[in-house]
């Protein structure tokens, strides 16, 4: 069973989580400030982390930069009581999975818990580097590279391109696009999974990126 890390310093909250997922079988691990939160999420001994933002001694945005810079592959779910759209893009462009605001139901969570880990790629040394078509993504030195040329991409479009490469040859979703890169529900009317996809042909190729019809994009032959 997964092991989940919870950085979380409101004894209350942490409690009530923990107690929630090890009846659900998760292993469970419990921290209450950033230096510790850092630390254990930095081992590579947890499969996902519930992280909130307001901690004693490091914040939690300073834990997203190091797991973005160190582990890009590992899940982080956002539970904070800061609930502005200002500190939710921070922290989904800082590399968080997804982000909930307390308070919160416990279902919920554990609903995207579970869809995290279903989605979360396996650990394992040939996840560093994903390379296809003459694209090169270094998940831990965060570069791109097509052909001999490195390119620059925000946070979003480097975890696009990530499921793009771990899905090659196979067409996928605007809606599992959204689930996978942006980790919550848009309206279903919105293009930002096309307006990406455009940021990401014009940076890696026109041709990288295959149009789907009926069904969504599909990176490679």
């Amino acid at each position: 069973m997964s092991s989940i890390l919870v950085v979380e310093d409101e004894d209350r909250i942490a409690s009530f989580v923990a107690k929630g997922l090890r009846a659900d079988g998760y292993t469970v691990t419990v921290v209450a400030d950033g230096v510790s939160g850092m630390d254990y999420a930095l081992t590579g001994d947890f499969d996902l982390v519930v992280l909130d933002i307001g901690l004693p001694l490091v914040d939690g945005f300073t834990i997203l930069d190091r797991l973005a810079a160190e582990r890009p592959s590992l899940p982080v779910i956002v539970l904070t009581a800061r609930d502005s759209v200002t500190d939710t893009v921070a922290a989904l462009e800082g590399g968080a999975a997804d982000y909930m605001s307390k308070p919160f139901r416990f279902d919920e969570l554990l609903a995207r818990i579970r869809l995290r880990l279903r989605a979360a790629p396996a650990s394992g040394p040939t996840d560093d580097v994903l390379e296809r078509d003459g694209v090169r993504l270094d998940l831990r030195r965060r570069t791109v590279t097509v052909g001999d040329r490195e390119v620059e991409l925000s946070s979003r479009e480097f975890r696009l391109a990530e499921v793009f490469l771990r899905n090659p040859g196979h067409a996928l979703s605007r809606e599992q696009l959204l689930s996978q890169v942006w980790g919550y529900d848009f309206d279903p009317g919105s293009n930002v999974v096309d307006v990406y996809v455009g940021y990401l042909r014009k940076k890696l190729g026109a041709d990288t990126i295959a149009t789907v019809r009926g069904v969504g994009y599909r990176f490679g032959a």
